[in-house]
């Protein structure tokens, strides 16, 4: 089984290439700012949250793109070690919808300290909701995943092989399909996690 959601593309690219900016803390440390641009474009294209995007989310244009990253920039700061929390993504995220206006979605955070299973399950339930997921992954044992380390990421489908789970990982304008449990099993006492955006059908059956 396969599901793949409708990301929005900028020239090419799927979602915006981090490499494009011009502003060197959001070049090195926008990652979390732009795991949230790319979803507010996906809330006003496909939930119907136009307040979050004040340009045309059909057409994404990268000037446009750059002049709302410099607003959400401001409620996801880079910092000296990035937004390294779920609460610290949370709560940005959160002070951007309401000053925008969408005070009816609401965010969950799901820790990495929970089983991969747990994760698997949430993360399709999001997805099958067409609901990009922004994922955080800190330091991993995998050499072959150090370019997701200490970065921000969106989840935008996933794929069920032969037993295994897979997810499509969007990041810097491209995406790779990657095996959510060895994702998930970093190695490391401190992880990540991700999170889930909750709409208000969402909350009704909470």
């Amino acid at each position: 089984m396969k599901k793949e959601l409708d990301y929005f593309m900028i020239e090419g690219a799927l979602g915006w290439n981090q490499h494009w900016f011009r502003d060197w803390s959001m070049y090195f440390g926008g990652c979390a700012a732009v795991t949230a641009c790319d979803l507010c474009i996906y809330l006003a294209r496909v939930k119907g949250f136009p307040q979050l995007y004040p340009y045309d989310p059909g057409h994404v244009a990268k000037e446009d793109y750059l002049a709302f990253a410099k607003t959400m920039k401001r409620y996801l700061t880079p910092r000296l070690q990035g937004i390294d929390t779920l609460p610290l993504y949370r709560s940005g995220l959160l002070r951007f919808w309401q000053d925008a206006g969408a005070n009816t979605l609401e965010i969950a955070e799901v820790s990495g300290a929970l089983p991969w299973t747990e994760a698997r399950d949430m993360a399709k339930q999001q997805i099958d909701s067409a609901m990009p997921v922004p994922f955080l992954l800190l330091r991993h044992k995998e050499p072959s995943l150090k370019p997701y380390q200490w970065h921000w990421f969106n989840l935008a489908g996933y794929e069920e092989r032969d037993g295994d789970f897979y997810v499509k990982a969007v990041t810097y304008g491209s995406y790779s399909w990657l095996n959510l449990k060895e994702l998930w099993d970093s190695g490391h006492k401190r992880r990540g996690g991700f999170i889930r955006i909750l709409t208000p059908g969402d909350l009704l059956e909470e």
